[in-house]
C-alpha cells in the first residue's frame, strides 16, 4: 500500500511539473533545486531583482525570454549567450542575429546580488531561466510555467555555433521544424514558442525582404497589403538602422494569444510566423492557440522542454563567478 501511494504521489508531482502524459525532461533538473542548498533563497533573490528591473523598463520580458532562447538553441542552456568575446575568439554575442540582444546588464546585477549572499552555488544558467520566466510572470502576479533547475554554467562560447543551430525569421516551415527536432521539440512546441512574439520589437532588417519580395518595393503575397503598407511607413527604403517595429501589431508589451490573430490575419511580422500557415497541422495550432488558456497550457509545457536542451548537470560545467567569463 505504501509503495503503491508512494507511485501516486510520483505521478502527481511529475504531471503538474511536466503535463499529464509528459515524462522527465532531463534527469538532475528538479524543483526548488536550491531549496536543498546553501542558497535556499535563490529564486526569491532573483525573482526581486528582475521584478524591479521591469517595473522601470517593461520591455524586459522580451529581452529577457530572447536571451533564454537564444541560449539554449545554441549549445544548450548553459548560459554561453552570456560570455564575453575574449582576444580573437569570438563568442556567441557576436553572431549576427546576437547584436540586438537586451538584458545582459539585468543578468549581471542579480549575478552580483545572488553572489553576495551566497556566493559560488547559483549558476547564470539558472538565473537566466528563472529571470526569464519572472520578468514575463509579473503582470498576471503568478509564475507563468515552472522552471526546473540545477543546471551548470558552461565553459565555451563560440561564433560558429550559432549558424545551423538558431532559427532565423526567413526560415521556412520545413527549417524551423528540422531545427525544433533538432532540440527535442515538435510541432506543437514549434508553434507554442513562437507565440512569443507576442511581445517585443524587431528591427527593419529582419522581415524588410517581404517589403521588397521579388523586386523593389513588391510586397510579400502571404502579407496582407495593408500591414505591409504601415510596415512600409515604419521601413522605407534604406530604412534608418535603429528604428524598430513591434512583433505583434496588436500588443508588443503584453503577453497574451494575439499574436495567432495576427498570423491568421496574415500579419505576422517575419517569414518564420507566415511559414506556421504553410503546414496544414501548424495551421491549425495557430488556429487552436488563438484561445488563451490553449496558448498558455502548451507555453508553460514547451518553455519547460526549451530550458532543458543539452543542459549540463552535476559535475559536468561549472557555477561561475561572473557570467562575462569563465572561471
Amino acid at each position: 500500500m505504501k509503495t503503491l501511494l508512494g507511485f501516486v504521489l510520483v505521478f502527481v508531482s511529475l504531471t503538474v511539473v511536466y503535463g499529464a502524459g509528459k515524462a522527465p525532461v532531463k534527469p538532475g533538473l528538479r524543483l526548488d533545486f536550491y531549496k536543498s542548498t546553501r542558497c535556499p533563497q535563490a529564486e526569491q533573490l532573483v525573482k526581486q531583482v528582475t521584478e524591479a528591473r521591469v517595473r522601470r523598463d517593461s520591455t524586459l520580458g522580451a529581452k529577457l525570454i530572447r536571451l533564454h532562447y537564444h541560449d539554449c538553441f545554441v549549445k544548450g542552456c548553459d548560459a554561453s549567450i552570456l560570455l564575453d568575446t575574449v582576444g580573437t575568439n569570438q563568442s556567441e554575442k557576436d553572431a549576427r542575429p546576437n547584436l540586438s540582444l537586451g538584458g545582459f546588464d539585468v543578468i549581471d546585477e542579480i549575478k552580483t546580488r545572488v553572489e553576495n549572499v551566497c556566493p559560488g552555488i547559483v549558476s547564470c544558467a539558472d538565473i537566466l531561466a528563472l529571470a526569464a520566466r519572472d520578468a514575463v510572470s509579473l503582470p498576471f502576479n503568478r509564475p507563468m510555467w515552472n522552471v526546473l533547475t540545477g543546471r551548470k554554467d558552461g565553459r565555451v562560447s563560440l561564433l560558429s555555433d550559432v549558424t545551423g543551430n538558431l532559427p532565423s525569421p526567413f526560415s521556412n516551415f520545413s527549417t524551423l521544424q528540422n531545427l525544433f527536432s533538432n532540440k527535442n521539440l515538435d510541432i506543437n512546441d514549434l508553434v507554442a514558442l513562437s507565440g512569443a512574439h507576442t511581445i517585443g520589437v524587431a528591427h527593419c532588417g529582419a522581415f524588410a525582404r517581404r517589403l521588397n519580395f521579388t523586386v523593389q518595393g513588391a510586397i510579400d503575397p502571404t502579407l496582407d497589403p495593408t500591414y505591409a503598407e504601415f510596415l512600409k511607413s515604419q521601413c522605407p527604403t534604406p530604412a534608418n538602422p535603429a528604428t524598430t517595429v513591434g512583433m505583434d501589431p496588436n500588443s508588443t508589451l503584453t503577453f497574451d494569444s494575439h499574436y495567432f490573430a495576427a498570423v491568421n490575419r496574415n500579419q505576422g511580422l517575419f517569414q518564420s510566423d507566415a511559414a506556421l500557415l504553410t503546414d496544414p497541422t501548424s495551421a491549425g495550432i495557430v488556429t487552436r492557440f488563438q484561445s488563451p488558456a490553449a496558448f498558455f497550457g502548451q507555453f508553460r509545457l514547451s518553455m519547460v522542454k526549451m530550458g532543458a536542451i543539452e543542459v549540463l548537470v552535476g559535475n559536468v560545467g561549472e557555477i561561475r563567478k561572473n557570467c562575462r567569463v569563465i572561471n
